[in-house]
């Protein structure tokens, strides 16, 4: 079991994915799930054994009773804001090719856009070990950016540590939008997660290196740039610790880099170095994409265990 707890919050919206290869437009089987990033790397965490709390807003709904149940399910404690003015937000999920995934979004005024500062309990983020948040939520409403903003003011008011995944959504605001509200936020943060592009809209006119110095001359501890198949970076101080990841035949990547960065937090809190938390990340990032689904993949400890031991028999008896 690793030492702390996490909290985090976001909105999580029912999931309804083709069973199929092939557009929406000739779909016949659709699969009912949920997924959102916040909890995809809750339910991450829950899995490899760390004490992890989501709070999020879902509609008086169906389809809010099941986000709530689903990850409730998965270990993970749930603060569900049952909102009776709004609905719960969906997304759907198709594979247009092998090689291809797309992702449409119907969340405009739903009921996880209206989060707000006044729905974070008190005490509830300053008895954590660590807040993650992601560049999702500030999006979707003033309401949710000023929650967030709260969130991140109080975790630093009590010494609690501040993760913070860009994860930029483009059809939430444009990187022009986008770019000072997120880098608000980063500035802020203890560790941030993100890739190339989104650094570059952190800071339009540096490389990933350069925004990394940013963020650590605004106070950031660890810049952690993530590189999907092709590895990771890791900036802190003066140094630079990079990692390949695992070779494999991916399903489905979408939720690859929550899962990765789940992996990564769970070795932080059990004071793992940035060279082990970097392979256990860059594992359970892989072992997300060998199944359909956002967050279906994330590994036990069981699990990742036999995936780094180069358990490949695809027969267990």
């Amino acid at each position: 079991m690793s030492e702390g707890s996490v909290v985090t919050f976001g909105e999580t919206m029912a999931l309804v994915r083709t069973t199929d290869i092939g557009s929406l437009r000739h779909a016949h089987g659709m699969a009912l799930g949920i997924g959102g990033a916040e909890t995809n790397v809750a339910i991450g965490l829950a899995r490899l054994g760390v004490a992890v709390s989501w709070l999020g807003r879902v509609g008086d709904d169906s389809l809010g009773e099941r986000v709530a149940r689903e990850i409730r399910a998965e270990g993970v404690g749930v603060r569900a804001v049952v909102d009776a003015d709004a609905a719960t937000g969906l997304m759907i999920k198709e594979r247009p090719s092998v090689a291809s995934t797309a992702v449409h979004y119907y969340r405009a005024g739903s009921a996880g856009s209206r989060v707000s500062a006044s729905d974070l309990p008190v005490g509830w983020i300053e008895e954590a070990s660590l807040l993650h948040v992601t560049g999702i939520t500030p999006l979707l409403s003033a309401s949710a950016r000023a929650a967030v903003l709260a969130a991140v003011d109080r975790a630093r008011a009590a010494g609690v540590r501040v993760s913070f995944d860009i994860n930029y959504r483009s059809a939430l605001a444009s990187a022009t939008v986008a770019g000072p509200v997120l880098r608000e936020i980063a500035e802020q943060a203890d560790i941030v997660f993100g890739g190339a592009d989104e650094f570059a809209i952190l800071y339009p006119d540096a490389g990933p290196a350069e925004a990394a110095a940013a963020l650590q001359d605004a106070g950031v501890e660890t810049v952690v740039l993530k590189q999907g198949p092709d590895g990771a970076s890791v900036f802190v101080a003066d140094a630079v610790i990079e990692s390949s990841g695992f070779v494999i035949d991916a399903i489905d990547t979408v939720g690859a880099g929550d899962a990765f960065v789940a992996g990564y937090l769970s070795a932080l809190l059990e004071g793992l170095d940035i060279d082990a938390s970097l392979h256990r990340a860059h594992a359970c990032g892989a072992m997300a994409c060998l199944v359909p689904g956002d967050w279906e993949a994330a590994p036990t400890r069981r699990e990742l265990a036999r995936f780094l031991a180069g358990d490949a028999d695809p027969v267990r008896r």
